[in-house]
């Protein structure tokens, strides 16, 4: 029962992800930018059909495509897998993994609806721009740092050299 409130958490991702890609599709024209703080953040609207940051978005091949869901899949899997053998009791584990789980949700439905992800937060300081992303992206990045932090507080398994 106490693994309802992560699952809830990862739905609340899906949801909000969901929510805003759709917000951003219906109120701003593909490619176009509406500054929020100038020289820092700006919202648009473009479609990512590679990997996070758009690593092979440009890319002519067929196999893309399958790859990127084949590994989103997988992640999946191993995300779901992990969660459910791992403490309920483990916040921050559970957290981190749930998070992941929820962005990694999020991004799969709209590559397999759309063949793309819609991405939308913009920031740029001065010559450094970041590369757009989306509230799944964010979830997932937490999620890992999240699970970061939670190997960094638990001492490392001793073994046994003999």
């Amino acid at each position: 029962m106490k693994r309802v409130h992560y699952l809830s958490l990862s739905l609340l991702v899906i949801l909000a992800d969901a929510l805003t890609k759709w917000a951003v599709a219906a109120s701003i024209d593909l490619h176009e930018a509406i500054p929020v703080i100038p020289n820092l953040f700006q919202l648009v609207h473009v479609r990512n059909s590679g990997a996070a940051f758009g690593i092979g978005a440009n890319t002519d091949s067929q196999i893309v495509p399958l790859l990127l869901n084949a590994g989103a899949l997988a992640v999946f899997f191993v995300v779901v897998v992990y969660a459910f053998r791992a403490a309920v009791t483990d916040r921050v584990l559970q957290v981190g993994l749930h998070l992941i789980l929820g962005g990694a949700i999020g991004n799969l439905i709209d590559r397999f609806r759309f063949g793309y992800v819609v991405d939308f937060l913009d920031f740029s300081l001065r010559d450094h721009h970041w590369p757009a992303f989306n509230v799944a992206d964010s979830a997932i990045c937490v999620g890992i740092v999240l699970l970061f932090l939670d190997m960094r507080r638990k001492p490392a398994a001793a073994t046994d050299p003999a």
